[in-house]
């Protein structure tokens, strides 16, 4: 039976640059089927956390411009469920709007706050988690947060380390967060044994999140506390849109997450991927004999190794051929060609920034 004090928030704000040129800033990567499976991220996610939560505690933050392409993809969510930002102010404010629209109506909510474009392999096993996680935050004063089993060094990700274990079986204390590290510091992170990647899922009780705002970000807490009396009245949106513009730009993790002393996290393997750029796309693909990863019709790869092509909802008839290259990025869409070494696809984030400032708006 699904329990009616738990919510699930899901953060779909963002404009996911590094998946440039398929996700552009009118139409980002959380709104589009990057996986080829006829459903987008979002919808995915929302659909994932459908069969365990009850509709009605489900919302979604967003950017204000993208509330008409949720609604178009969540036909069956409420609009009193949509929280429209009127700028991105980064992890901590979305999640003090959300937490705090959620305490209006449930002082006893407990809630899991998860992006909106992160690949979930096993659901069964990341819902064995997430129950696991809601439990421990209903009776326990603490922040949680999944961290994912590192499967190799990866300088792409945050890393979490923990420490002792609690009574609650395969649940520790964490010790320390670690930024994006070198490869060479990502390395012992893996030998340690004792790191795991941060995949920016977590949660908590309303009452255990207010406390921290409160204690380490107390100028987001005055601010977002003010605006309690608004939420679900026609003043909403324009009392959201003045905090917003005062509030700090910071997230979670550098905001509370870091400095709280009540973290905890549940090591967790449930196939997961941030599917952050397109190599992420192409790690978890199903190749050809070469190695080659295709996304779309009418590709052809001759002593070609390595590369993904994704031309998936381009309507003409053109063929691509790739012939004796390896490891490329080539994605095409009806007014962008982009050609890239998979070994340098950090920079299509800058090259996106560089094509708006050259061309236009419309190609960003």
């Amino acid at each position: 039976m699904q329990n009616k004090n738990n919510y699930a928030i899901i953060m779909a704000g963002g404009v996911g640059s590094r998946f440039w040129p398929s996700s552009r800033s009118n139409y980002p990567k959380q709104f589009i089927d990057i996986l080829g499976v006829g459903k987008s991220l979002l919808q995915q996610t929302y659909e994932r956390f459908l069969k365990n939560f009850l509709p009605e505690n489900i919302y979604i933050v967003t950017n204000a411009l993208y509330i008409g392409l949720v609604k178009d993809q969540l036909p069956g969510i409420d609009e009193q469920q949509i929280l429209g930002e009127p700028m991105g102010k980064n992890t901590a404010a979305c999640i003090a709007y959300a937490c705090g629209k959620i305490s209006k109506i449930n002082t006893h909510g407990v809630c899991i706050v998860a992006p909106s474009d992160h690949l979930i392999l096993d659901e069964p096993a990341f819902m064995e988690k997430v129950n696991q996680a809601l439990e421990f935050a209903k009776k326990n004063r603490a922040l949680v947060t999944l961290g994912i089993r590192p499967s190799r060094p990866d300088t792409g990700y945050g890393y979490i380390q923990y420490m002792d274990e609690h009574k609650d079986k395969n649940l520790f204390k964490v010790k320390t967060f670690t930024e994006k590290p070198s490869i060479e510091i990502a390395k012992t992170f893996l030998e340690s044994g004792d790191f795991l990647w941060n995949a920016g899922i977590f949660v908590w009780s309303i009452s255990s999140i207010k406390t921290a705002f409160k204690e380490h970000l107390p100028e987001q807490f005055t601010l977002f506390k003010e605006a309690l009396e608004s939420y679900f009245t026609p003043s909403e949106k324009d009392t959201i849109k003045e905090i917003y513009q005062q509030t700090r730009n910071i997230s979670i993790d550098y905001g509370i997450m870091e400095k709280a002393s009540n973290v905890f996290v549940i090591p967790s393997d449930f196939g997961w991927s941030d599917l952050g750029t397109w190599t992420s796309l192409y790690e978890i693909s199903d190749k050809d004999a070469k190695e080659n990863v295709a996304k779309g019709k009418n590709i052809l790869f001759y002593d070609t190794s390595g590369c993904i092509v994704n031309n998936a909802g381009l309507t003409q008839g053109k063929i691509v051929v790739l012939n004796s290259v390896k490891d490329l990025i080539v994605i095409d869409t009806p007014d962008v060609l982009l050609i890239c070494d998979k070994n340098k696809e950090q920079e299509v984030k800058e090259v996106a920034t560089d094509i708006k400032i050259k061309f236009n708006e419309k190609y960003s």
